[in-house]
């Protein structure tokens, strides 16, 4: 299960997204938003959050207009690791590096093929441990 979520600005690539991941045999949880209209980006990420908590392992996708807002909400949450990625290389090395378990998107600076890729590139690469590892401990306090 991949939960997704957005704000109005993302809202139309979150669909995209949601359409290639289900097209791809993913079972993905919309927690909105689910039109255009003007809404708070923190009552969609924390939900996302939230559920990535509760479910070691999971992997979660956020977006927003700057990726900005969504993502510093999700790192509120003591669990998460939500990474701003812009390119296809940040999503590998967001989860390669530092286990990234959220990718947050930046919808009005990026194409929608350009958020596919990066969410392909995140959902199948593997956090590479070892001195990694050490360093990703370190992030709680």
């Amino acid at each position: 299960m991949i939960p997704i979520g957005s704000d109005h600005a993302g809202f139309e690539t979150k669909q995209a997204v949601i359409q290639h991941l289900l097209s791809k045999g993913y079972e993905v949880k919309d927690y909105g938003c689910y039109s255009e209209e003007s809404i708070d980006y923190p009552d969609y990420a924390h939900p996302v959050a939230e559920y990535v908590e509760s479910n070691p392992g999971t992997l979660g996708i956020l977006l927003c207009g700057s990726g900005n807002g969504i993502n510093m909400t999700a790192n509120k949450h003591q669990a998460i690791r939500s990474a701003l990625c812009w390119k296809k290389e940040i999503a590998e090395l967001a989860r390669q590096h530092n286990d990234a378990n959220i990718i947050a998107l930046p919808a009005r600076f990026i194409s929608i093929e350009e958020a596919i890729e990066m969410v392909d590139s995140f959902l199948n690469t593997e956090f590479e441990g070892g001195r990694h590892a050490k360093r990703v401990e370190k992030i709680a306090c």
